[in-house]
């Protein structure tokens, strides 16, 4: 597999890139495969949190083959729009449809939201759930520089950067990167910093050439995907092809 690493900004960043979108598939599927392999070696159970979009789809299903104790693993979820988890639109649907095929049938899925339950509610459940420490996070990051449901400008920004809570409500009125679904469930770097692996999966010349800016500064709310390097713990692993 023709992969090129090199390590970015520091110990923060660890950018690894691909020459086709095939090679760069497989390679994060590899690499979150063994993490959890190694994670199931050590303890009873591992947690995984997924993020949505289009861009992680061919890695939740090729992941989806990966030969691991998934009865062990527990998937939930990086972010969701307030909709159900059945909804066409929903990052839980995603996660259904693309990762829980196959062997990752077995896994034990956690969605952020529920038909009777409020979003205070809902975030309250996530956040009891968010005590089991995830081991591997899987990021995205969108055109406007967002990554889970935090995005430049959001009203609530800072409260949500700084809080102690692992998950917050928001509302993305305002952000154009949100688009018409604008009231959300967002993991916060409390939530991300106690995972053990942090990944980005990216595509595309102008995603590179908006990852440049990201790494270039500190400021999460000029760039909120920022939050994946600058949070406090290990290296994040970006994984990127043309």
């Amino acid at each position: 597999m023709n992969q090129a690493a090199e390590v970015i900004e520091g110990s923060r960043v660890r950018m690894h890139s691909y020459e086709s979108a095939t090679q760069w598939t497989w390679g994060a599927a590899v690499a979150i495969s063994s993490v959890l392999a190694r994670d199931l070696q050590d303890r009873p159970r591992t947690r995984l949190l997924l993020s949505g979009g289009s861009t992680p789809s061919p890695v939740y299903a090729a992941l989806s083959k990966a030969p691991l104790d998934w009865g062990r693993i527990d998937v939930a979820l990086v972010d969701e729009r307030w909709l159900l988890p059945d909804d066409p639109d929903s990052n839980a649907r995603l996660v259904r449809e693309h990762l829980l095929q196959n062997n990752a049938a077995k896994a034990r899925f956690e969605t952020l939201t529920r038909a009777g339950r409020n979003i205070e509610e809902s975030v309250n459940a996530a956040n009891l759930h968010a005590q089991n420490r995830p081991g591997v996070v899987v990021l995205g990051m969108g055109d406007d520089g967002h990554t889970a449901s935090l995005f430049p400008g959001m009203q609530g920004l800072d409260q949500a950067l700084s809080t102690k809570a692992a998950y917050v409500s928001v509302d993305a009125t305002g952000c154009p990167g949100a688009g018409k679904l604008l009231r959300r469930i967002s993991l916060t770097p409390a939530g991300l910093a106690p995972a053990h692996t942090r990944l980005m999966l990216i595509r595309g010349e102008s995603k590179r050439k908006l990852l440049d800016r990201v790494l270039d500064g500190d400021d999460p709310h000029e760039f909120p995907a920022r939050v994946a390097f600058t949070t406090p713990g290990p290296p994040l692993h970006i994984h990127w092809c043309p």
